[in-house]
């Protein structure tokens, strides 16, 4: 009785913890969609401004480092 009710417990902690996790992962997603949104929206604006954020148009790359380097 005593081994079953300590397995019970264990597999009650470990889905419990997957419940927490996928709830973290779902909300991890979400700022990463906000993010990804607002850098996109930076990328947007500064390709209007005229700057080049992939280094294409340089004609020094080795200076240049890309927006992702940056990052």
């Amino acid at each position: 009785m005593q081994t079953e009710m300590q397995g019970q417990e264990k597999v009650g902690y470990h889905k419990g913890a997957l419940s927490v996790l996928t709830k973290e992962r779902e909300e991890m997603m979400r700022i990463l969609q906000i993010v990804e949104s607002l850098m996109q929206m930076h990328v947007k604006e500064l390709k209007e401004l005229g700057i080049d954020l992939t280094g294409k148009k340089s004609t020094d790359k080795k200076n240049k480092k890309n927006i992702d380097e940056i990052l």
